[in-house]
């Protein structure tokens, strides 16, 4: 059994991958036995080295207390005998899904493990991806057969960034093995951290599956409200005060629309699309979801640049000042940030576009997206539009609105943050 071992510090955990998910599991896992952290960006690591979290995400006292290694060292990483692998698994720019991190860390593994090793990925996948993509790269590389050598396991990652209530020990973990006996281990293991329990599945299939669905049933209720949005608007009905009156159900499931980006709930359906597809199926509503959420950007712009025309005519000569360029409030990750969809669209009806976070880095924006943060907010614009809901915004009032937008200015609140409280400038919402 390889619990006590563990426990007693005599073998080590590894974690492969040190982003938004990996980080707060190695450090979690830190606290009650001896981890490795592997990541192959050298600079990050010693910046973990350091005690700072590369994804703004944990404060330096969160390091404290921890047992841990921070390694980009193959040779390093062959010390551990329980391997998680957390590494990003994107799609590409035709939403096909990016398989490169989840193979290049099979790969690694294949290098390192050794006979009654543990494997448990935790990367977001299709059904079948762990056990048909990436075990046949690890046994090819390691020369070891799964069941017989080594086990592996699934245990999909449910790490919500910015999220101070719903953590890591807090929330049930889906946990799955190839066999009996190491579904039992990995639940063993992952209970050291998890205070709310976990959650057997019964086979690793199931555990991917369950994963992807979570957010592909987000995705879809978000498309409805967004969907919604847009009839609302043409009947000139606030969604917001529809859903504040449907909301006194009971059943009525409460949801908003919004712009739907991040590295979740915007890109895993995508995977479920993608092998539905490959067995002959084309996933009609899914996809119809996706269409619906991925088109937001431009229905936002198209908005915008009609009130424009309405009041100055001149697209050319307009300001537009957008407060948030994050995927979402209170983060710093710009990770399939919709925002930028926004931008671009303003962009090519030659509007001047002003952007500005509290959260977000400029050179990453810049980097990523092609834009800037601007460094002094203008008293002109014609529209200001709120795309992220970020508390710092909160305290903002009409006053401030009206001080910094021309008479005819729009204040397009995409998230409701001020309903019902901007009174000296058009307002409008999704």
């Amino acid at each position: 059994m390889l619990y006590p071992d563990l426990i007693s510090k005599k073998e080590k955990l590894a974690v492969i991958g040190l982003g938004y998910v990996g980080l707060p599991i190695a450090l979690a896992f830190a606290r009650k036995i001896s981890v490795i952290g592997f990541d192959i960006n050298a600079r990050r690591v010693d910046m973990m080295k350091n005690k700072i979290d590369p994804s703004n995400e944990l404060a330096k006292e969160d390091f404290d207390g921890c047992d841990i290694q921070f390694t980009d060292s193959i040779e390093e990483l062959k010390k551990a005998k329980f391997y998680i692998v957390a590494v990003p698994t994107p799609v590409d720019d035709h939403n096909v899904p990016n398989l490169k991190p989840v193979q290049s860390a099979s790969k690694t593994i294949g290098q390192v493990i050794k006979k009654g090793d543990y494997v448990v990925f935790e990367s977001t996948v299709y059904p079948g991806c762990t056990e048909e993509d990436c075990l046949p790269i690890i046994e090819k590389t390691s020369g070891l057969k799964n069941q017989v050598d080594f086990k592996l396991g699934y245990s999909p990652e449910r790490i919500n960034p910015g999220d101070k209530e719903h953590t890591l020990a807090s929330i049930v973990k889906v946990v799955a093995g190839c066999d009996a006996e190491s579904l039992e281990e990995i639940a063993k293991v992952y209970e050291l951290v998890v205070d709310a329990g976990v959650h057997k599945a019964s086979s690793i299939k199931v555990a991917e599956a369950a994963k992807i669905i979570e957010n592909t049933q987000r995705d879809l209720n978000i498309a409805l409200m967004n969907e919604l949005s847009v009839i609302f608007n043409m009947m000139n009905i606030n969604t917001y005060d529809v859903l504040a009156a449907a909301g006194t159900k009971w059943n009525f499931l409460k949801f908003q629309p919004g712009l739907v980006g991040g590295h979740c709930i915007g890109v895993d359906p995508y995977y479920l699309t993608y092998k539905a597809n490959e067995l002959g199926y084309d996933a009609e509503v899914i996809l119809a979801g996706r269409n619906i959420n991925d088109n937001m950007g431009k229905y936002v712009a198209k908005t915008v640049v009609q009130h424009i025309i309405k009041n100055t005519g001149d697209v050319k000569m307009a300001k537009v000042l957008i407060k948030g360029a994050t995927f979402k409030e209170n983060v710093s990750d710009i990770r399939n940030s919709k925002v930028a969809d926004v931008i671009k669209a303003l962009q090519s009806y030659y509007v001047n576009i002003d952007v500005e976070d509290p959260h977000a880095d400029a050179a990453e924006l810049e980097q990523e997206y092609g834009f800037t943060l601007t460094k002094e907010i203008a008293d002109d614009y014609d529209v200001v539009i709120i795309t992220v809901p970020h508390n710092a915004y909160r305290d903002l009032d009409d006053r401030y609105y009206a001080s910094i937008t021309k008479p005819h200015g729009l204040i397009a609140d995409l998230k409701g943050m001020y309903r019902h409280k901007i009174n000296q400038r058009t307002y409008w919402s999704l």
